[in-house]
């Protein structure tokens, strides 16, 4: 990454990369965040919508989403046991 770049616009340049929005749960940890990620979809023999949450640990270098934003996290290299996903953009703020 060259000086004059920033993340998100490095991280266009390496591909595709899976981005989702989700809710940050938990920012009891340094520069690491929990974010739950909800999906509706219809079952596929019941026609019903079915809501699924998952949970990813997200890298969060300056600390800078508290509990309850809105946050944009992308998909990245392994970072520790747990976390795969980095912070791209904090969407909106919890009141």
């Amino acid at each position: 990454m060259s000086a004059e770049q920033t993340a998100p616009e490095a991280a266009q340049q390496r591909g595709n990369r899976k981005r989702v929005v989700g809710i940050v749960v938990s920012d009891k940890m340094d520069k690491t965040r929990v974010v739950a990620v909800t999906e509706q979809f219809r079952h596929p023999m019941y026609g019903k919508y079915v809501k699924r949450t998952q949970k990813f640990h997200v890298h969060d270098e300056q600390n800078d989403s508290k509990s309850g934003d809105k946050v944009q996290i992308i998909e990245a290299r392994p970072l520790s046991k747990t976390k795969r996903w980095r912070l791209m953009q904090v969407l909106e703020r919890a009141v």
